[in-house]
C-alpha cells in the first residue's frame, strides 16, 4: 500500500522546477520531494546543499527516491536559475490593498490563469523554514505567490506549502490551450528585467521612489506571462523609452551647466 506505481508522470505544457533555498531540516527535503511526486513533478534543485542526503531526508521521501537522486544542488541564486525563464517567489508574509507595490501576490489559481498555454521552464521558489524567502531574495523573482491561508495562522510547513503549489497545478494539468506559446529563454529574460530597470532608473523621480519603480515595472510586465515574441516587442519599447528618458535628463542637466548671459 502506497507503494509508487509504474506510471509514466503526466505531460505538462509547462516545466515546472521547485526550488528549495537553504532548507533548514533535511527531513523536510524528502517531505517536499513526496509531495511533489504526489502530483506528478520530479523537477527538484535546492541551493545551499551538497546532495549527500541524510537519513532522515531518505526516510521522509518515501517512494519519491528517485526525486531525490536526480535533485540538482546549486552554491547561489544565480547559477540555479540561469536557464529559467520564469522565476516565482513564495511567501506566506502577505500585504494586502489595492496600493501594493513591492508584496503583489498572485494566489495559485491567479498564477495558473497568467501562465495557461505557455510552454517553458518556471521555477517556483521557497524560502527556509523560519524565515523563508528574504525581501532581496524576493526582488530578484519575476512574480510572488502566496497560499490564501487563514489570517489567524498563515505560514505553512515548507513540504505542505510545496505539496499545496503542486496539487493546485496538477488540478490544471491541461494548462495547454490551442495556440501554446513558448514563454521568453532566460536570456531574454534577464535583458528585459535589465531594461525595465533601466527605464525607471531614468525617471525624473527622487532616488528613493526609483527601487518601487523598478519593481512595480517588472512585476507588471511579468504578469501577463511574455511570450518570446511578445518579450522582444516590449524590450524595444523599453529600450526607446530610457533613451528617450535618458537624452531629457541630460538636456536638463547641459541647460542647468549652462551659465546665464
Amino acid at each position: 500500500m502506497g507503494n509508487r506505481l509504474d506510471v509514466d508522470l503526466p505531460e505538462y505544457p509547462l516545466e515546472i522546477v521547485f526550488v528549495l533555498v537553504r532548507p533548514e531540516f533535511p527531513g523536510n527535503i524528502g517531505a517536499v520531494c513526496r509531495g511533489m511526486l504526489n502530483f506528478g513533478f520530479d523537477k527538484l534543485r535546492v541551493i545551499g546543499h551538497d546532495g549527500n542526503w541524510e537519513e532522515e531526508t531518505r526516510k521522509r521521501a518515501k517512494h519519491a527516491q528517485s526525486v531525490l537522486d536526480n535533485a540538482g544542488t546549486y552554491d547561489d541564486w544565480e547559477s540555479c536559475m540561469e536557464d529559467v525563464s520564469l522565476v516565482i517567489g513564495t511567501s506566506g508574509k502577505r500585504e494586502l490593498g489595492a496600493k501594493i507595490q513591492f508584496r503583489h501576490f498572485l494566489t495559485p489559481s491567479d498564477l495558473i490563469e497568467n501562465l495557461k498555454g505557455l510552454s517553458g521552464r518556471v521555477a517556483i521558489v521557497f524560502g527556509p523554514e523560519g524565515i523563508g524567502l528574504l525581501q532581496d531574495q524576493l526582488r530578484l523573482c519575476d512574480l510572488l505567490l502566496t497560499i490564501p491561508t487563514w489570517e489567524g495562522y498563515p505560514i505553512l510547513n515548507l513540504s505542505h506549502a510545496v505539496t499545496v503549489v503542486a496539487y493546485s497545478m496538477h488540478q490544471d494539468v491541461d494548462l495547454e490551450s490551442e495556440d501554446e506559446r513558448s514563454i521568453m529563454d532566460p536570456i531574454l529574460r534577464r535583458t528585459l528585467r535589465e531594461s525595465a530597470a533601466r527605464v525607471a532608473d531614468s525617471l525624473p523621480i527622487h532616488d528613493s521612489k526609483k527601487r518601487g519603480a523598478r519593481e512595480q515595472l517588472i512585476r507588471t510586465l511579468m504578469r501577463s506571462g511574455p511570450d518570446q515574441f511578445e518579450a522582444h516587442r516590449l524590450l524595444g519599447i523599453l529600450n526607446d523609452a530610457a533613451e528617450a528618458l535618458e537624452a531629457a535628463q541630460s538636456a536638463l542637466q547641459i541647460n542647468d551647466e549652462t551659465p546665464e548671459k
